[in-house]
């Protein structure tokens, strides 16, 4: 095995992006929808889908980053050299469910702009949309991207925690039902998990990763401890916003408007809650916009394509995701939610790929030899994902009704 190479400042930095990258992606404005209205649904007992998802995503990201991060190959790439037409496959499921998510995206920075300011969502969506094509049109698209995933990760951690303080959740019960749940729900289950991890989101990470030039089996402890710290900082930002949201429901407020999520924020911390909360709301909307456009076009360009044409390429499909937006009568909560259960669905196919390489294509991964406890909890969550997702598929009409 090679000796580590000493990173470069630039390729600290990317990974650094790569890990809020990754974290404000699964950590969108989906989640935040999710868990006001699951947690006003389950109340303590949704801690219980937190620590699912938590774990599904430590044994999936590990696996993800590893492997891609050791064969310097994206996930597209890896699925042709497997199974020819494959990673095209893949690219597609990826590409619809980026698009699907990234009109949610949308949607959820317009809902943010309008607690700010009271502009129609709409037209908040469609700045936010402007915004996220400037710094994909900006020279340093990259460093750009870097710099704007951290410092609004760090600014959601931040103002979520002091919320989640403020609303003194009961953290007992919270942590009892973490391991012993009163109710159990396999719906909110797949759906949280799919708008965590699903889709585009679970290669978000990696991907920025080997772009930024970080790859290859010398440097597998940087690639491992980058994709841990990348978990770490996802898990706190979702324990955080369900402990906020518990304090209020668990105190007795009967959180009954259109905006659940809005109006647990003004209950926990008044006027200021509210106006927090549309920071938050924008903040994880425009990551996400970001991570599900930067995603999903580098499934379909390659290492050859010039950063230019890439950066073109992820403004186009961002106009496309907002002109949808704009056309589409559904209403933003509901398409939120649903965008993480179809996401969830797509999940099982493309982590199959990423463990047969792991098991059976050592030739990919330049000899490395894999771990056999990496692989076996690999394999575990991506059973846990084909169950879950086979006990959506019931559900999934009657969601979106």
């Amino acid at each position: 095995m090679g000796k580590p190479k000493k990173l470069k400042n630039k390729h600290r930095s990317a990974l650094l992006g790569a890990m809020f990258l990754m974290a404000t992606s699964a950590v969108g404005p989906g989640f935040i929808v999710q868990t006001t209205t699951f947690t006003v649904q389950l109340g303590a007992a949704f801690a219980f889908a937190i620590l699912v998802s938590i774990l599904v995503d430590i044994a999936v990201q590990l696996n993800v980053w590893r492997v891609i991060g050791v064969s310097g190959k994206r996930a597209q790439e890896l699925a042709n050299t497997v199974l020819p037409g494959a990673g095209w496959f893949l690219a597609a499921l990826i590409g619809i469910g980026g698009l699907v998510f990234n009109v949610g995206n949308i949607a959820g920075t317009g809902l943010g702009i309008n607690v700010l300011f009271g502009i129609d969502p709409k037209i908040g969506g469609l700045i936010s949309a402007a915004v996220a094509i400037g710094i994909f049109l900006s020279k340093r698209a990259g460093v750009a991207l870097d710099k704007i995933v951290v410092v609004l990760g760090a600014v959601m951690i931040l103002l979520i925690g002091y919320v989640a303080v403020v609303s003194q959740p009961p953290l007992g019960e919270a942590l009892t039902n973490a391991v012993i749940p009163d109710n159990i729900d396999f719906l909110i289950i797949t759906t949280l998990i799919g708008g965590t991890i699903g889709g585009y989101i679970t290669y978000a990470g990696a991907h920025r990763m080997i772009d930024a030039g970080v790859s290859g089996r010398e440097n597998v402890g940087e690639i491992t401890k980058s994709s841990i710290l990348g978990i770490i900082i996802t898990g706190i930002i979702r324990v955080l916003l369900f402990l906020a949201v518990l304090g209020v429901v668990a105190g007795g407020v009967a959180l009954t408007s259109d905006n659940l999520a809005a109006e647990a924020f003004r209950s926990a911390a008044g006027t200021i809650g509210l106006k927090l909360f549309g920071v938050i709301l924008w903040a994880a909307s425009i990551t996400s916009v970001i991570g599900a456009a930067y995603t999903s076009i580098s499934f379909v360009t390659t290492a050859k394509t010039s950063p230019r044409k890439r950066s073109i390429a992820t403004c186009v499909f961002i106009a496309v995701s907002a002109t949808v937006f704009t056309l589409l009568g559904q209403a933003p909560a509901t398409l939120l939610i649903m965008a993480g259960a179809v996401n969830g669905l797509i999940l099982p196919v493309g982590f199959a790929v990423i463990l047969w390489v792991a098991w059976r294509r050592r030739d990919l991964l330049g000899g490395y030899v894999y771990p056999k406890w990496l692989l076996v909890i690999g394999v575990v969550a991506w059973l846990l994902t084909l169950y879950l997702g086979y006990r959506s598929l019931g559900g999934l009409a009657q969601l979106w009704t």
